[in-house]
């Protein structure tokens, strides 16, 4: 059964759909201070509740306080400094010219709130993928209903509790459950929706939003690759290469899914990534604090299932009980089925001899666009070949996962990674429309060149702009 997160609990979704609907046509979300406001109600939110917060997600992830605040509370709370402090500017209308052919006129760009927005977030980042695209959404003027992910159920009762304690509790709704509550949803009429999660949800999204002609904004995932071939800094890579992919056991839409390399490299890397995981965890990670676990028995299924014929180089130690699955190294070939067919998401990480960068490139272009391309070499000739040759939702070279954490850069996918893009300016343009408004004056009514009779000059002008010779 579902809650919602306001103050008639019992209130069915297409209810609470309405009342935010309602606020915003009052026009209450629009002015800048509401916008600032909430902004600021937000900011105060997670401060206040710290400890609750990463109790939940050490509930639900096994994540640790530390982990918390590098990847959920602090991304937001950055997120949220940098979009208040350029709001005014981003609200501020922008003068856009004209051609001289409808002079005399000026032009205005005003970019204006879509309206009630829909933002459905995943289970791996609970906290951190439900804010980051609330804070676009009401900085841009809009209404949000928000629909946490009930896979992670610790975090979706604490922000339910939370949120509408801070935050306009009649502009910004949450609404708890599962796929009955997410169909239901999906069924309303919204204005845009914002879904971070598998393609496979995504299809569903897309055909519930094209009922009603409603924009999307898809924040999928895929097999995100990486290629090394940097002997000189072996350890060094290694030591990143863990580190972005065992980050809450490796439950990261842009985490390192494969690494590719040369054959000769298969082993010195597995070894180097073994000793990194070492010194991050010690010889025994389920004994370490700062090491999650895969988040619920069927998703510790799946996993454990594709580890049953693989060649383990590192790790492969499971426990049912505790959900735990040791950050793990396979060696795997390019068409295994099991490892390299859909994104892993958990902590194994496959290793794919590839003769050559060409062969690697082949390879990436032969499946899905990836969300994320890693290069770790110290050839420029081999990085301008990645980026130039491949296409992704973006690219970092030398280091995992640091393109998302910047609110200067967009963060998205292409074809089955995603559509769309969000982070910082990106995220308000995201939930706005540019409305462009025009004026022309009375004076000299240039405009008499447009309306019939089509005679003499009005001919030559049309001719004109045609590229016509008149004659």
């Amino acid at each position: 059964m579902s809650a919602i997160a306001d103050t008639q609990t019992d209130a069915p979704i297409a209810r609470a759909v309405a009342a935010a609907r309602a606020r915003f046509d009052q026009g209450a979300t629009r002015p800048l201070r509401w916008r600032l406001a909430q902004l600021d109600a937000l900011s105060r939110l997670l401060r206040d509740h710290t400890g609750r917060i990463e109790q939940a997600l050490w509930d639900d992830l096994h994540k640790s306080p530390t982990e918390t605040r590098l990847t959920e509370t602090g991304i937001l709370q950055t997120e949220i400094a940098y979009t208040r402090r350029r709001l005014r500017g981003w609200m501020r209308g922008r003068r856009a010219l004209l051609p001289y052919t409808l002079q005399p006129a000026s032009a205005r760009l005003l970019p204006e709130p879509l309206g009630v927005v829909l933002v459905i977030a995943p289970w791996n980042y609970p906290v951190q993928l439900l804010l980051a695209p609330l804070i676009g959404a009401i900085a841009a003027g809009n209404a949000v209903v928000l629909k946490p992910s009930e896979l992670a159920p610790a975090v979706s009762a604490t922000l339910a509790d939370l949120i509408p304690r801070y935050l306009d509790p009649g502009a910004v709704k949450v609404v708890e459950g599962g796929v009955d509550e997410t169909t239901e949803l999906l069924a309303q009429r919204f204005d845009h929706i914002f879904y971070t999660g598998n393609g496979a949800v995504g299809r569903i999204v897309l055909r519930a939003a094209a009922e009603h002609l409603t924009p999307v904004t898809l924040e999928l995932g895929g097999k995100s690759p990486a290629w090394f071939d940097d002997d000189a800094h072996l350890d060094q890579v290694a030591r990143r290469i863990a580190w972005g992919k065992y980050l809450n056991a490796g439950q990261t839409c842009v985490a390192p899914d494969y690494v590719m390399t040369t054959p000769d490299r298969v082993a010195p890397l597995a070894a180097a990534i073994g000793r990194a995981v070492t010194e991050m965890h010690g010889a025994d990670p389920s004994r370490s604090p700062d090491y999650g676990r895969v988040v619920n028995a069927r998703q510790y299924g799946r996993l454990t299932a594709a580890l049953e014929k693989a060649d383990v180089l590192v790790g492969g130690q499971v426990d049912a009980e505790t959900l735990y699955i040791a950050p793990t190294v396979v060696r795997a070939s390019a068409d295994d089925e099991a490892l390299m067919t859909d994104e892993i998401f958990g902590p194994i990480l496959p290793i794919v001899a590839m003769p050559s960068v060409d062969a690697a490139i082949a390879h990436v272009n032969a499946h899905d666009k990836p969300l994320a391309l890693y290069v770790f070499t110290a050839s420029a000739r081999t990085r301008r070949a990645f980026v130039t040759r491949t296409s992704s939702g973006g690219v970092a070279i030398d280091a995992p996962l640091i393109q998302i954490s910047a609110p200067q850069l967009p963060f998205g996918g292409v074809g089955a990674s995603g559509m769309g893009a969000y982070h910082g300016r990106y995220s308000f343009d995201t939930f706005s429309h540019v409305k462009p408004v025009v004026r022309r004056g009375h004076a000299l009514d240039t405009l008499a060149l447009a309306r019939p009779p089509f005679t003499g000059l009005k001919k030559r002008f049309a001719s004109f702009l045609a590229g016509v010779r008149s004659g």
